[in-house]
């Protein structure tokens, strides 16, 4: 019998943001927009799989973020202590994405090599582009590949049956996405292929971007992944805790079910 996981978004922090802001193209939005930050618990009674790692304090100070709860804490709110997570997954070295790695000491670390070697080499010496990275999560990836604990792979890569990471580039050269399968199916957890699920429903991608013909095949990429769109989970959306928040009343705030079928949605305003 196929395995099958839960999974658990879990939400660290937030910001604001003009709407217009989150998408490369105009869509004529007027106003803020929110933006989460979010991490993912994949777990089964074999493993349990973190998706991200978020900011750390330092760097969500910095950078005037909010930040809700840390990842560790989090994990203990489900019952899970920090030594128990088996693999983590970086679907890329943003600092919003990599940071707090040491809370998890027994975990190992997988990561598209690209992603590495692009945070490490001569592109970060352009602010425009390195601004995006805090330079102690990049160290770190790099002195844990040393310590034996990361594994830079290329390209698809099964973690372990029915866990799946996926490049699809883009975002950063190295983003991959993550594919789960679940009670209700296989999901994607896109990470920032897509911001919010409007990126996808109006093709108009979150403006950062290294790659955009890569970005916009991203979209088509995580929906033939996907056994539905609404198997599809952006990385920042407010909306995803909306959504999911009604099948998912036996968890702490701040997380939802992903592995449970949403509420259903209205179909996107034509721009």
């Amino acid at each position: 019998m196929s395995a099958t996981f839960d999974v658990v978004a879990i939400r660290l922090g937030h910001v604001d943001r003009v709407a217009r802001d989150n998408f490369l193209g105009d869509p004529h939005l007027a106003g803020a927009m929110r933006l989460d930050f979010d991490i993912w618990v994949v777990r089964n009674e074999d493993r349990i799989i973190l998706v991200d790692t978020g900011f750390s304090p330092e760097a969500g100070e910095r950078r005037g973020r909010v930040l809700e709860r840390r990842p560790a804490d989090a994990l203990r709110e489900l019952g899970i202590a920090p030594d128990e997570v088996t693999d983590i997954v970086v679907t890329h070295l943003h600092y919003d994405h990599a940071g707090n790695l040491g809370d998890f000491p027994g975990a190992d670390i997988w990561i598209q090599g690209a992603e590495v070697a692009y945070a490490t080499g001569n592109s970060m010496r352009h602010r425009q582009l390195s601004h995006f990275f805090d330079v102690d999560d990049v160290c770190d990836i790099v002195r844990r590949t040393f310590d034996g604990r990361v594994r830079q792979i290329d390209g698809r890569h099964v973690v372990t049956d029915g866990v799946e990471l996926h490049p699809v580039g883009g975002h950063t050269p190295g983003l991959q996405v993550v594919r789960v399968r679940t009670e209700r199916g296989w999901v994607v957890l896109a990470s920032d292929a897509l911001h919010y699920y409007a990126n996808l429903e109006l093709r108009n991608p979150f403006p950062a971007i290294v790659d955009v013909p890569a970005m916009l095949d991203a979209f088509d990429t995580v929906l033939q992944l996907a056994d539905g769109p609404d198997h599809v989970v952006p990385g920042h959306d407010p909306a995803v805790m909306e959504r999911f928040g009604t099948v998912s009343g036996d968890l702490p705030g701040g997380m939802v079910a992903l592995h449970r079928q949403p509420t259903p949605h209205p179909a996107p305003a034509q721009h």
